[in-house]
């Protein structure tokens, strides 16, 4: 495509990269001394995962990947930000855990890892700045060994729908032509100063899970939930201990979605 949408978000998420390492959203000094970033519905879903080798797709600043290592597996981490991947690297080395970071976009991957992995991971947040789910896909098929597993668990469609204070719909379920917009602060600080254009899609499950499919993968497990593990969406209410919903859309519409499939 011709929008250069790799660079304008780069140049969105190194800022953010910044603000988000010093957020109380991310508790950096928690997670140093110990704390799991790892919610329970992924917990479930990985299983076992000591001595896997597991490729984290879209790992911002590292913290999940570190917390996979941390629970005994072998995690790559990537991210297309290279400020993302240089706090990961310094975290990793000040943890003193073996994972491992690689600056890349995802759909050039295959071009600097030669590898394949018992899992590809990857979660909240991340599919919307892919225009290509075909292509994701095959990425994903690619680095999975046979019998390998992806996992994923990610904010359903439906909730990007609506507009940020979800008083109405604005924009497609799925397929849409690019979303751009100018974006001010980030859902750690609504205030931070940050002021960048940004360029996103939607897409909705019958594309994510038909590219999966398509792709040779088995679809092994498929679940909905009506809460979101994080705060980090306008007009939310706290229902539980990590669990936030929209204040009037309780148990209305599905927050978030978890997959897993098999090669």
């Amino acid at each position: 495509m011709d929008l250069n949408y790799i660079d304008i978000n780069k140049r969105l998420w190194n800022q953010k990269t910044e603000i988000h390492y010093d957020s109380d959203f991310y508790d950096v000094d928690s997670f140093i001394k110990g704390k799991d970033s790892l919610n329970p519905i992924e917990i479930e879903l990985l299983g076992d995962i000591k001595d896997k080798k597991i490729l984290h797709l879209q790992c911002h600043f590292g913290q999940d990947t570190i917390s996979l290592s941390r629970h005994g597996a072998l995690a790559t981490g990537v991210d297309f930000s290279e400020n993302a991947i240089e706090k990961a690297k310094k975290l990793n080395e000040q943890l003193e855990t073996n994972a491992k970071f690689i600056q890349s976009d995802v759909y050039k991957l295959p071009e600097i890892l030669d590898e394949q992995f018992d899992i590809v991971y990857t979660s909240y947040g991340v599919i919307g700045w892919l225009p290509d789910m075909k292509e994701w896909a095959k990425i994903i098929n690619h680095f999975l060994k046979p019998k390998g597993k992806f996992i994923m668990v990610e904010f359903h469609p439906i909730v990007w729908m609506f507009s940020y204070d979800f008083k109405k719909i604005e924009f497609n379920y799925k397929d849409s032509n690019p979303i751009i917009e100018e974006l001010e602060g980030t859902y750690t600080d609504r205030n931070a100063k940050i002021k960048e254009e940004s360029v996103s899609w939607n897409h909705g499950l019958s594309t994510v899970i038909n590219s999966i499919i398509k792709t040779g993968l088995k679809i092994a497990d498929f679940k909905e939930y009506n809460y979101s593990p994080y705060n980090c969406f306008e007009n939310t209410v706290k229902v539980d201990d990590q669990k936030f919903k929209i204040k009037g859309l309780e148990d209305k519409i599905p927050m978030i979605y978890s997959l897993k499939a098999e090669k």
